[in-house]
């Protein structure tokens, strides 16, 4: 059995979702709470219908130009998009990418992917996107590889004491 605090974590990470995702994913973690209240016991009930902790509801989120659904169905089967894409500079461009993740920020959702253009990791802001053609053509690389290989890029060292 969950314990309290367990409940109203998931209760909280649920909240947020259903606030700050796309509605497919809000949805789910709406149908989530009811599942997890109706699944404790009674004891237990009061930790997700009235919790302690509540998720701040978003606010002024730029409009996704891009299918969220669809994109994470990408990711999950590994599969290319071709993406026509405007920079913050209003500069246009076409990219076939890698989908790999799609991160949720507070105002902003971002598309991380490998850009067959660029041949690197780049990330791409889901409202400056143009348009989408979701293609059937697999990533020639295993997507769990292809996504350790972004986590490394990530990380950056710390500078050495002088």
């Amino acid at each position: 059995m969950l314990t309290p605090d367990e409940i109203e974590a998931a209760v909280l990470g649920a909240q947020w979702v259903a606030t700050h995702a796309d509605p497919t994913l809000s949805r789910a973690a709406l149908d989530l709470i009811a599942k997890i209240a109706d699944t404790v016991p009674e004891r237990l009930r009061p930790f997700v219908l009235e919790p302690a902790s509540r998720a701040r509801p978003s606010w002024q989120r730029e409009p996704d130009r891009i299918d969220i659904a669809r994109t994470r169905a990408q990711i999950h089967e590994g599969k290319k998009i071709l993406l026509r894409y405007r920079d913050e500079h209003g500069r246009n461009s076409e990219r076939t990418i890698w989908p790999i993740a799609i991160g949720y920020h507070e105002a902003v959702r971002i598309l991380a992917a490998w850009c067959e253009l660029r041949k690197d990791f780049r990330s791409f802001r889901t409202d400056r996107v143009i348009a989408a053609d979701y293609l059937d053509d697999p990533y020639p690389e295993r997507r769990a590889a292809l996504r350790a290989k972004w986590r490394r890029s990530m990380v950056w060292e710390h500078p050495a004491d002088t």
